[in-house]
């Protein structure tokens, strides 16, 4: 038997803010490539909780530019979040050497960049979170 959608999708928005909690923790201790990778996927966890909310059962992928063209089928007025494609950046080269010209991701990601992944992911939660919890209203 399949879960509530809108039970799933709050189950993934907790997730995600757990996940944005963490970043900002990694931003602070200076861990600024784990606070990158940390934002996209808190972003990614939000979309997802949209898509599973709206009925979805299954939502593979990790691409937040591809969960967000997902999510505007369903809802064009989130049409904000397509310049928050840019997450996807932080999904692999923050965490592997070998997704990195050179160096290593700790070294290649610095307080710029966490500080706008951060940004980008609460974006992508606040507006998920309105829809979402307007929706149990």
């Amino acid at each position: 038997m399949m879960p509530d959608p809108e039970e799933e999708g709050m189950r993934w928005l907790l997730q995600a803010r757990r996940d944005l909690d963490d970043a900002r923790y990694c931003f602070d201790g200076e861990r600024f490539n784990l606070a990158c990778f940390l934002s996209q996927q808190s972003a990614e966890k939000a979309l997802k909780a949209f898509l599973y909310a709206e009925g979805e059962e299954i939502v593979l992928g990790h691409s937040v530019a591809r969960l967000v063209k997902d999510v505007l089928r369903y809802d064009k007025g989130l049409d904000s979040l397509k310049g928050v494609s840019v997450l996807d950046k932080y999904y692999i080269p923050t965490r592997y050497p070998n997704g990195l010209p050179g160096g290593v991701p700790y070294e290649a990601f610095d307080e710029e960049d966490a500080s706008r992944a951060i940004g980008l992911a609460t974006r992508v939660i606040d507006r998920v979170g309105v829809v979402l919890e307007g929706k149990g209203q």
